[in-house]
């Protein structure tokens, strides 16, 4: 099984199997409370799908945080994915907050998961001019599609 698998197209993107930055045994960026080699590394890895919508969110901003552009694409809707993505490696993501969720368990078909993620600009050469530290708050619209949640977009 393949993280992020959305259709049997050779076209749809894939999780990456490569190596993440962050050492397994270290806390997850997802403050699920387990090790990221026991929540969303096999995801990211491709060995294991999220069963609810937050799951799949979790892992998402746990993505985000390791630098996992090609499993965010791989776990987006084909209809709203877009073409690529680059993520700034400025940004430092650092904590997750679940405000509130709606739908999105193991037997629902869509769900929504209301979150604030915030984060750090990184100081030194590959700074922008974006401020030292900031919250993105959303409200995420997540769908099943061939039976693996997807993110769809931003409600």
């Amino acid at each position: 099984m393949r993280a992020g698998r959305v259709t049997d197209n050779e076209d749809v993107p894939t999780a990456s199997a490569a190596a993440s930055p962050l050492d397994e045994s270290m806390r997850c960026p997802c403050l699920s409370g387990a090790v990221y080699g026991e929540c969303c590394a096999p995801y990211h890895r491709g060995v294991a799908q999220p069963a609810t919508a937050e799951r799949l969110m979790r892992s998402r901003y746990a993505a985000f945080a390791v630098g996992d552009a090609e499993y965010l694409l791989a776990t987006w809707h084909p209809q709203t994915r877009p073409a690529a993505l680059e993520l700034d490696p400025a940004l430092r993501w650092f904590r997750l907050d679940i405000l509130a969720r709606t739908g999105g368990g193991v037997l629902d078909t869509t769900g929504t998961v209301e979150f604030e993620a915030r984060y750090r600009v990184r100081t030194g050469a590959e700074a922008t001019a974006a401020p030292s530290a900031g919250v993105q708050h959303e409200n995420s619209r997540f769908a099943r599609v061939d039976g693996w949640w997807v993110y769809v977009d931003a409600a």
